[in-house]
């Protein structure tokens, strides 16, 4: 079972469970792109922090939510940034999850 995430203006409006790729031939991310017309992009929902958490390669940095940028120079899913009275926040592009900055 397969994720999409569709995207605009750079931010993720919806998540859907789809069609597994490679099972038909069938470019599903391109499919739901132009039956929805809007960009779509498949997600994983074993990825957190840059890391498969069943020890598979790591897709698109995070497991894509609503509200989720989607970055698309390093093709991945970013959370947005916390916004916490008196804290400041970075972006770790290692992980692709927003830490607290501590001085």
């Amino acid at each position: 079972m397969a994720h999409y995430a569709f995207i605009t203006d750079g931010i993720v409006t919806e998540v859907i469970v789809g069609k597994d790729e490679g099972t038909d031939g069938v470019d599903w991310e391109e499919y739901y792109k132009n039956y929805r017309g809007q960009i779509c992009k498949r997600t994983s929902y074993n990825t957190s922090g840059n890391q498969h958490s069943l020890g598979g390669t790591p897709f698109r940095g995070n497991y894509a939510g609503k509200g989720y940028t989607y970055d698309e120079v390093n093709d991945v899913f970013i959370p947005p940034q916390p916004v916490e009275e008196g804290k400041t926040f970075e972006l770790n592009q290692t992980t692709w999850l927003w830490e607290e900055v501590v001085e």
